[in-house]
C-alpha cells in the first residue's frame, strides 16, 4: 500500500437535521442574524448561520473535547436526580416547546472537516 501524505478525506456528504426552536430563541437568533448583517454587511440566513454557530460552541466545550478524546462511551454526563444538569440547565429546554409560536428550522451540516 503507497504511503501518502494526504490521509483519506473524511466523508462530506451532507446531512439535514430539523430543529423545532421556542420563539425566544428565535428572536435571538434572528437577532444574532442582525448582528451579523450589521457587522460584516452580508446577509446570511438563520440557517446557514446556525451549523457555524454550532461548530463554534463545540470547539469551544473543553468537557466535549476531553469526552471526544477519552471516547465519549467512558464519558459520564453529570446529572443530578432532577434530571438537571450542574449549570441547572434542563435537558432540552431551548430545544423543543410547546408554544404556539414555534418555529421550525430546517439545516444542512457539512461534515467537512478542515
Amino acid at each position: 500500500m503507497t504511503n501518502l501524505r494526504l490521509a483519506r478525506l473524511p466523508d462530506r456528504t451532507p446531512t439535514r437535521i430539523t430543529i423545532t426552536v421556542d420563539a425566544e430563541l428565535n428572536a435571538a437568533l434572528r437577532d444574532y442574524a442582525a448582528l451579523y448583517r450589521a457587522t460584516y454587511g452580508e446577509d446570511e440566513k438563520v440557517a446557514d448561520l446556525i451549523p457555524f454557530m454550532l461548530d463554534a460552541f463545540l470547539a469551544s466545550d473543553r468537557a466535549f473535547a476531553k469526552a471526544r478524546k477519552e471516547g465519549i462511551a467512558q464519558a459520564k454526563t453529570k446529572t443530578n436526580v432532577a434530571g438537571t444538569h450542574k449549570d441547572g440547565a434542563t435537558p432540552g429546554n431551548h430545544a423543543r416547546s410547546s408554544l404556539a409560536g414555534e418555529t421550525q428550522t430546517a439545516l444542512s451540516q457539512s461534515q467537512v472537516k478542515e
